[in-house]
């Protein structure tokens, strides 16, 4: 059970009704508040990102950003490896999408399942597109960190002649 210091505690189901009933009346910013909160928290709570979906798609009419990015994380977080790159590729294709977000996801994607050259490519795509100056350190970051688990678990091959 996860509790949220704010007026009072709640638990996560309580905050996500509140951020549900904040955006039936009206109030998309602070739904969208709560909801962010939600996922940090909880990075698996699958009805916060299909709520977020929502906001975007017909509030804000955001639609890179319902379609793509919070989906992609949350099959990401679901290990739905097939799904997440069938939507990559989607998502790569659609104007307006944050790139560098896309690509850096997948990164991290890669370096948790242990495929490091995998995710150094991603990095490297994230970085080539990034324009964020805070961003772009972090994705540097995630290239080093990348670069030393390749080298720590480089194989070495000795030969006696």
């Amino acid at each position: 059970m996860h509790l949220f210091i704010m007026d009072t505690y709640y638990t996560i189901d309580e905050k996500y009704l509140q951020a549900v009933e904040e955006y039936q009346y009206g109030e998309s910013p602070k739904s969208l508040q709560l909801l962010n909160e939600i996922i940090t928290a909880d990075p698996l709570y699958a009805r916060a990102y299909f709520q977020l979906g929502l906001i975007y798609y017909y509030e804000l009419k955001d639609y890179q950003q319902a379609g793509y990015e919070h989906y992609l994380h949350l099959l990401a977080f679901l290990n739905m490896e097939k799904n997440l790159h069938t939507l990559k590729a989607k998502a790569l294709q659609t104007p307006g999408v944050d790139y560098a977000t896309i690509w850096n996801m997948l990164g991290e994607y890669a370096e948790k399942g242990k495929d490091l050259n995998l995710a150094r490519k991603c990095y490297e795509e994230a970085f080539a597109v990034v324009t964020i100056n805070k961003e772009m350190d972090d994705i540097e970051e995630s290239i080093k960190r990348v670069a030393i688990k390749q080298q720590r678990t480089a194989r070495y091959f000795y030969s006696i002649s």
